[in-house]
């Protein structure tokens, strides 16, 4: 958008600047007079119109561009005093502008659970280090459910252990998922 206007405001001063040395006259003192016709004012009004609007749209292209929330659709007392809502927000660093990618289901409760200090270790339930490798990850959750599957153990204990179990080699087995989930981890 800059190019373009910047190629448009060009265009205009080199014709202005064409339109003046074309007034001079060689034979005649120089005068400092200026005669523009009626057609140079349109094509310079017109011309001074495209770059007001031009400009303009690039100002409010992020207005326009917008897509709309379901914020938008209701009606909030927040809305009403936008003064309140600037100072108490409760974004954090991981807030990512509109128009940005979109965040997972997992991505999303890593960030409510670390607010909450409630993000488990997932390491320590597979009882790994952090920096384990995916076949160590692999090994230990046979060896682990093997030992704590609710066949084997008929308490309930053993049912929320091996849903934790199974949730930990979820997030630990996936690359992208663990490398959220240390991400948050880190942070917490």
């Amino acid at each position: 958008m800059k190019k373009i206007s910047m190629v448009i405001i060009g265009i205009i001063f080199i014709g202005m600047i064409h339109t003046v040395s074309g007034q001079l006259d060689d034979k005649k003192k120089i005068e400092t007079e200026l005669i523009v016709t009626d057609e140079q004012k349109i094509i310079l009004f017109g011309s001074f119109a495209l770059i007001v609007i031009c400009l303009f749209v690039y100002l409010a292209r992020d207005i326009i561009l917008r897509r709309k929330t379901p914020y938008d659709f209701t009606e909030f007392d927040s809305k009403k005093d936008k003064t309140y809502e600037k100072y108490h927000s409760d974004w954090t660093d991981d807030y990512e502008p509109i128009g940005s990618k979109n965040i997972s289901q997992e991505e999303n409760e890593f960030r409510i659970t670390s607010k909450n200090s409630s993000l488990p270790d997932y390491y320590k339930i597979l009882e790994i280090s952090q920096n384990a490798t995916s076949g160590e990850i692999k090994n230990q959750y046979r060896i682990l459910a093997k030992k704590i599957h609710p066949d084997k153990n008929k308490s309930k204990k053993s049912e929320e252990i091996m849903v934790q179990i199974n949730k930990a080699y979820e997030i630990l087995s996936n690359e992208e998922l663990r490398k959220k989930y240390d991400i948050y981890f880190k942070k917490n």
